[in-house]
This record gives structure tokens, sequence and C-alpha cells, in this order.
């Protein structure tokens, strides 16, 4: 089973398989934007042998403009997983961060910045939090099968208690 990661945004999905990280991003706005992204992305997870789908959950205190947008774009994206038999994984981003830093209300730069401490990936350049976001959930996915690819402190460990996992 293969896990992947997968961090949505309207401007740059993070996306990590076994094969790598990156970053997806379409030009076009609306309706469009929401079938590039998610037919890019459905590309590299169906490209993966068996894949497992480690979704960043919604963030309820999320209060810009693009709330609603990025609502529609995490509903575009798991009914295209459901329609392809592709199990998912909803990780809440609180419990992201806590995987990441050992605290859930930890900030993006801090998550990177604390990845890259313990692990010696360094992220820099346009999307490097979304793909390191990414990287993360898929990491997640792997210490929920017992294939973690680091050590992560017991505290940090503790975040995957609140995943529900089938």
């Amino acid at each position: 089973m293969d896990v992947v990661g997968v961090d949505l945004s309207l401007t740059s999905t993070g996306v990590a398989t076994p094969s790598g990280t990156s970053a997806v991003s379409v030009a076009s706005t609306g309706v469009a934007r929401l079938v590039g992204i998610r037919d890019s992305v459905m590309s590299l997870v169906l490209s993966c042998d068996n894949p497992l789908v480690v979704v960043e959950g919604y963030s309820f205190s999320s209060r810009n403009s693009h709330a609603h947008a990025l609502g529609e774009l995490g509903g575009v994206f798991r009914v295209a997983l459901f329609e392809a038999r592709v199990p998912y994984v909803d990780v809440p981003p609180t419990c992201r961060a806590k995987f990441a830093t050992g605290k859930g209300n930890a900030g993006k730069s801090e998550v990177v910045s604390s990845v890259s401490a313990r692990t010696g990936i360094v992220w820099s350049g346009k999307g490097a939090e979304d793909m390191c976001d990414a990287w993360i959930l898929q990491e997640m996915g792997l210490a929920l099968l017992g294939r973690a690819r680091h050590d992560w402190p017991k505290e940090n460990l503790s975040a995957l208690d609140k995943i529900q996992y089938q």
C-alpha cells in the first residue's frame, strides 16, 4: 500500500507520493480550478500502487474569503476518491501540527522549521509549506501503518490518537 499525503489548497496543493513531493497549481478560476486541481492530484494518486490518501481536514476556524471555495475543493476531491474507490483518512490541521512539532497550535513556519530540524529535509521555494504539510500527512499515514520513516517523540505520536482510521 502506497501512502499519499495531500494538503489541499486553491493556489498550491501539496502532494507527497512515494515518488516525491510536489505542489500542484492551476491558472484557471472557479469550477475550472476545482476540476484542474482534482484531476492533477487524482492523476498522482492513481499512479500509486493501492493508494491510501491522508488528506488534511477542514479548518473550521478559517475566516478568509476563500473558505467556501476551499470547502468545495475538499468535497470535489473526496468525491473523486470515493468514486475511484481510494480509501482516505482525514487529519485535522491541529493533529498535523502536533505530529510535526509537538504543539497543535504551531504555525506554518514553525512546522516547516521543526520538520527540517528533525529530518534534514529543506523546504524552500514556491509551495514549500504545502509540500511540507503533504509530507507530514504522508508520514502520519505511514506511522499509522507502523512504517514511519523517522523516529517521532511520544508527544508527537499522540496526534495519531485523534485520527479515525479503519
